[in-house]
């Protein structure tokens, strides 16, 4: 019994660490946040690497945040699929610095426990902020490209501000009962 309960916590533990954990963007703007998503291996190495890849660019519409109840949650690349209101189809998968074939949301390369799932946190994000329901960027020049602190794989900075201030950009991670918790927040 006792080996069972030991066997059920680690596996436990292996789905919650399985992708570095969740992904929230919260977009506190009255603009669409059109970006791409990140994760890596921060270990060493960089891969595997996995981007979205249909949506290429994902949308999340204006004031599109936890408080509304209607942010971005990814909590691993399969489940996203149906739980998330911005699910992606399919992801880009790389072992090496070579590019492998895309993955179906619900290939076994990209399900929770996998190698490329156990690998990989999300790391970085490449955006720009558009005009609520246009194609038409917002003003300010407001984009970036973002990575948590620490991430050797992507350098990019953690924090942008729109150069008149009245924009800005965070991507920072926090660890709680042993999962990490990764937030782009626009505001």
């Amino acid at each position: 019994m006792k080996k069972l309960l030991i066997v059920l916590g680690l596996a436990t533990f292996s789905l919650g660490y399985s992708q570095g954990g969740t992904l929230v963007v919260n977009n506190y703007t009255p603009y669409d946040y059109y970006g791409a998503i990140i994760a890596h291996n921060f270990a060493g190495g960089c891969y595997p690497y996995v981007s979205s890849k249909d949506p290429n660019m994902i949308t999340v519409p204006a004031n599109a945040n936890m408080s509304t109840g209607t942010e971005l949650r990814y909590d691993n690349y399969r489940d996203q699929y149906t739980s998330s209101l911005y699910p992606v189809t399919e992801w880009n998968v790389s072992l090496s610095a070579t590019a492998g074939p895309p993955r179906l949301w619900n290939h076994p390369a990209v399900m929770p426990g996998s190698p490329v799932s156990n690998n990989t946190r999300w790391g970085a994000t490449k955006f720009q902020m558009r005009i609520a329901g246009t194609t038409t960027n917002a003003p300010d020049n407001f984009n970036a490209n973002l990575s948590v602190a620490g991430n050797s794989c992507y350098l990019a900075p953690d924090y942008f501000t729109t150069p008149s201030g009245s924009n800005s950009a965070e991507m920072f991670m926090i660890s709680s009962g042993g999962i990490n918790y990764t937030y782009i927040n626009l505001y």
